[in-house]
């Protein structure tokens, strides 16, 4: 599997992360470390504890990994929750809406680790 094949199977955009990495030994680098990173991970733990002040923090960071790495689509889930979260701002979502959004985030994710690792056996 190329890489290309990989953003295509994941629904990733691979023209965007080259354009912000510029070197396709890069986007591999970090893709491959992406399930690993912590970064959804952080993202989920906090919504266990729907701490709004490390949900902010930790969808803040996921929301910037995932557009580097041009997973546009749980970059768009990590802004919605950052927006929710974003200090100084009023909450427009339940708790229950956002838990179901993090629901969502995590079935994201799950897919996009099975691409990813199907993409790091294919490449071995």
């Amino acid at each position: 599997m190329t890489l290309k094949e990989l953003y295509s199977k994941i629904d990733g955009n691979y023209e965007q992360a080259i354009g912000i990495l510029r070197i396709e030994k890069l986007i591999d680098k970090h893709i491959r470390k992406f399930p690993n990173g912590g970064v959804v991970d952080n993202v989920l733990a906090a919504g266990e504890k729907m701490d709004a002040a490390e949900l902010f923090e930790a969808a803040h960071a996921m929301k910037g990994v995932c557009s580097n790495l041009g997973l546009a689509k749980l970059a768009a889930a990590a802004s919605e929750i950052t927006e929710e979260y974003r200090p100084g701002k009023e909450r427009k979502l339940s708790d229950d809406a956002v838990r179901e959004k993090l629901a969502g985030i995590g079935k994201l994710y799950n897919k996009t680790k099975e691409g990813i690792n199907e993409y790091v056996n294919s490449a071995q």
